[in-house]
């Protein structure tokens, strides 16, 4: 079954920064639709950055000027360049796409399993 799996996150000192990745395992052929997510403790999901036909790319207000996605389908790769963390980015960070593993078939909706981040001096 197709995957996406994100690694890349660990601790980060406020000011600083993290790259996390999502791959796509072998199978998947492209990516579209793709979307970073997070979810602190006691707080409900939310939306950090998306890549969309619909919408074109999208970043949350919280990570505007701060954090960068972008989608490489050579590689089956999105990524979440983080800069200038701050405490309240402390977070579990998932990876979501449409994956294809075939143009004969419709994509299917995918989460990866997540990556925490914490910031913290």
């Amino acid at each position: 079954q197709a995957q996406l799996v994100e690694s890349g996150g660990g601790l980060a000192q406020p000011g600083g920064s993290l790259r996390l990745s999502c791959e796509a395992t072998r199978d998947v052929v492209y990516l579209s639709n793709v979307a970073w997510h997070r979810q602190g403790a006691g707080k409900e999901r939310e939306l950090v950055a998306s890549i969309t036909d619909s919408s074109g790319l999208n970043v949350a207000d919280f990570a505007k000027g701060r954090f960068t996605i972008s989608l490489d389908n050579t590689k089956r790769m999105v990524y979440l360049q983080m800069n200038s963390l701050k405490v309240e980015d402390t977070a579990v960070y998932y990876c979501t796409g449409d994956v294809w593993t075939s143009f004969m078939s419709p994509p299917q909706t995918t989460w990866g399993q997540g990556t925490q981040v914490t910031v913290s001096a």
